[in-house]
């Protein structure tokens, strides 16, 4: 477990998600109103409290529990972590809020994706009391100080229930999964697209990405993995490969195959995609992030073909 102070208010905690350094973190918010943003899995909890108590916080001390969004990886140790702090709230886009009080369909839903993985990686999921629970509108404020300021975006694209989360103090955009993930290896980023089942939608995440651009931002807070500074180049990039995935994704569909089929062609168009941008840009192929690479491009793969499902009214699938 890693902490990272990114400034002298927000640091950033490794959640050790599937056992991978710098693959989920939380941001911490050191303001008078303490928050945090993402909790992750459920196995990531105990990552999370001790890096709190290496930060000197104190659970009693929290007040808010931001998830950018419902998605497991995010938010699905949210209920058992949020047993532990008495005084705080947790914070959900209001098309989330349902799914935390009874995260049945929820669970459902992931088991669908991770199949016989799910305990390891989500177990357990608990339920969070509707009275603990605050819904923020999209342009809505929460004042953490005097001087910080937390704007809510209702960010849709990736999933429906998505909140972005912009920081008055470090003009920086807690960005969950909208405009995708952030691969750091060594002094060298890659920002390719999350388009996960079951809401991906790309017309929506570049209109998510436009209203990033429309804001004054220094920084964007990947929940995958960490900060960047150099917000117009990543915006750049994710919109660009998003192009590419559903190009490529494109070519390989076929309504003739089973759904489990072209989840499998796709998944193999896309590593191949992503890996030679990879390797011309000087990274050696047995580096470990190829293994997850992988994981992400199978992932996304399944919400292009569900997205092409719903686009094409194929049920032949």
């Amino acid at each position: 477990m890693s902490i990272y102070r990114i400034d002298s208010r927000i640091s950033l905690v490794d959640l050790m998600d599937l056992s991978l350094k710098e693959r989920t973190g939380s941001y911490i918010i050191n303001e008078e109103a303490l928050t945090i943003i993402e909790t992750s899995a459920s196995p990531s909890i105990p990552h999370l409290k001790k890096g709190l108590s290496k930060l000197n916080i104190n659970l009693e001390d929290i007040q808010y529990i931001i998830l950018t969004h419902i998605h497991l990886d995010h938010a699905g140790g949210a209920g058992l972590f949020l047993k532990e702090c008495p005084n705080a709230s947790i914070i959900v886009h209001p098309k989330g809020r349902r799914h935390l009080i009874d995260p049945t369909r929820l669970i459902a839903g992931a088991r669908a994706v991770y199949g016989e993985k799910f305990d390891e990686l989500f177990d357990p999921i608990a339920p969070i009391p509707e009275e603990r629970i605050l819904v923020m509108d999209h342009g809505e404020k929460l004042g953490l100080s005097d001087t910080c300021t937390l704007t809510f975006y209702h960010t849709p694209g990736h999933a429906e229930h998505h909140l972005s989360i912009f920081d008055s103090a470090s003009k920086g955009m807690f960005t969950g999964d909208t405009c995708g993930i952030q691969y750091t290896i060594g002094s060298k980023r890659f920002y390719f697209p999350s388009t996960s089942p079951n809401q991906f939608d790309p017309e929506k995440m570049k209109t998510s990405i436009h209203l990033y651009r429309s804001l004054p931002l220094d920084r964007l807070y990947f929940g995958h993995y960490g900060v960047s500074e150099e917000v117009s180049f990543a915006l750049t990039e994710v919109e660009k490969w998003l192009d590419l995935f559903l190009k490529k994704s494109e070519e390989q569909y076929s309504s003739h195959v089973t759904i489990e089929e072209n989840v499998r062609t796709i998944t193999s168009a896309l590593i191949d995609l992503t890996g030679r941008e990879l390797v011309q840009k000087g990274i050696d192929p047995k580096n470990p992030i190829f293994s997850l690479l992988e994981l992400d491009m199978n992932v996304s793969a399944m919400g292009i073909v569900d997205y092409f499902i719903k686009q094409k009214g194929d049920r032949s699938s």
